[in-house]
């Protein structure tokens, strides 16, 4: 039923006047249950998430509350049905359409950080480009993994944002703490492991990238000596260290991994220090887990090879740079911002997106590689992208020497998604 119809059927003088002359008897409440029943039919087809969105729904069910407030009113039978009718069709008009979506985004480091946070603020551009006027996008940059965590979380949330993606796993307790207050917003919080009605968590398989990472290093390494620059040693950072060095095994079973932690996601100081390190300890490759190029800066000065995590870091060194695992987070962004909108967003939910998926993307690789190298790193690729290889199939041993997972055998993923022990060939321990 079109507005035309709505307003003929709520005007009309069979349907509303004797309503109207009985207003008394019946009174506004009578009026408002029966215009909620002829509202009813003109329901069938509308998305479910228009009420919540301001949509038409919402607006005639506004303009019917203004009427049924007025309906004991001792000149109301007498107003112009002309007005009345104007207001509803003002309140179901393009013109008064349903109020973009906010979706908020919540950075650890800057937006030109050139990586981590970059990457991110990648993917909220081309949910922008996507959605267009759907959607209205906010972010807040530079937030610490602490009390001021929770302040911009609550902040957004009372300014009226739906949807809110909180980009670093620091975030979680905060976050859960404020999702409590706010049981109406969505929140999705990256590499987390908790979850709630209100909350999912998301993240990208790394250990895909960092093992194919692993592969190129191995092939390229005259030291046999691999470097690791690692932020903080959480599972999530444990698995990446492990999966660059069984990818490096697969094709060099001599490789050694030496891992640096900077305590940080983001310090360009630290990580130049500890890349500078790591090649003091004969490492001529590196890796990193942190967000900024300091590693490839490093390597480029002095002559190794590097890959970046995050973003395609090669500008900052074009010939130390061999390859990057970045993260593409727009496909991930789009589908839940279309629940949302859609009204079919689910709570206590986690999503693990990888190679297949598009989430975990490859950088392209510098042209010094050598042609069969470029082709066993491919092979790789495509066996990760069809799920034929698993990386972290037993026999897998720990560097202290106990097998964790015996042969032919999967490591479980409760285990898995808890790391906490290096597998043989990474020296030293994690750090507890």
């Amino acid at each position: 039923m079109g507005v035309g119809a709505v307003v003929t059927a709520l005007f009309s003088p069979v349907r509303l006047r004797p309503h109207l002359r009985r207003s008394r008897r019946f009174g506004p409440l009578a009026l408002w249950e029966r215009a909620r029943s002829i509202k009813a039919a003109s329901t069938s087809g509308v998305a479910p998430n228009l009420r919540a969105a301001g949509g038409p729904h919402a607006r005639l069910e506004v303009a019917l509350r203004i009427i049924g407030n007025h309906a004991m009113k001792p000149d109301f039978v007498g107003l112009s049905r002309i007005v009345v009718s104007a207001l509803l069709v003002m309140m179901l008009s393009p013109a008064f359409a349903a109020e973009p979506l906010k979706v908020a985004f919540v950075y650890l480091g800057p937006i030109g950080d050139g990586g981590w946070t970059y990457q991110h603020d990648q993917g909220r551009l081309a949910l922008e480009k996507a959605m267009g006027g759907k959607i209205k996008t906010t972010y807040v940059e530079n937030v610490p993994e602490s009390a001021d965590a929770e302040r911009v979380l609550r902040q957004l949330a009372s300014d009226g944002n739906t949807l809110i993606f909180a980009c670093s796993f620091g975030y979680m307790e905060p976050l859960l703490k404020v999702a409590k207050q706010f049981p109406n917003v969505h929140f999705e919080h990256v590499n987390g492991y908790k979850t709630a009605a209100n909350v999912v968590t998301y993240e990208p398989r790394f250990e895909e990238g960092f093992y194919l990472l692993g592969v190129l290093a191995g092939k390229m390494t005259k030291s046999n000596v691999l470097g690791f620059v690692g932020s903080f040693p959480i599972p999530a950072v444990v698995r990446d260290a492990d999966a660059y060095t069984l990818g490096a095994q697969s094709v060099n079973p001599g490789i050694r991994t030496k891992v640096i932690w900077a305590d940080s996601w983001y310090d360009p100081g630290k990580e130049r220090q500890a890349a500078e390190a790591l090649i003091g300890l004969g490492s001529d490759v590196l890796a990193q887990n942190t967000d900024s190029p300091a590693s490839i800066q490093v390597a480029q000065e002095k002559g190794i090879y590097a890959m970046s995590i995050d973003s395609d870091m090669t500008k900052y060194g074009p010939k130390a740079h061999l390859t990057g695992t970045t993260e593409d987070w727009s496909g991930y962004y789009i589908q839940e911002t279309q629940k949302v909108l859609d009204g079919t967003w689910t709570g206590n939910r986690k999503t693990r997106w990888g190679v297949k998926e598009g989430m975990v993307v490859m950088a392209p690789l510098n042209p010094a590689i050598p042609a069969d190298v470029v082709t066993l790193f491919n092979a790789r690729k495509a066996a990760v992208q069809d799920g034929s290889l698993a990386h972290f199939k037993g026999p897998l041993p720990a560097n202290a020497g106990a097998v964790r997972v015996a042969g032919g055998a999967m490591l479980p993923l409760a285990e898995f998604m808890s790391m906490n022990w290096y597998v043989a060939g990474v020296d030293g321990s994690v750090p507890k």
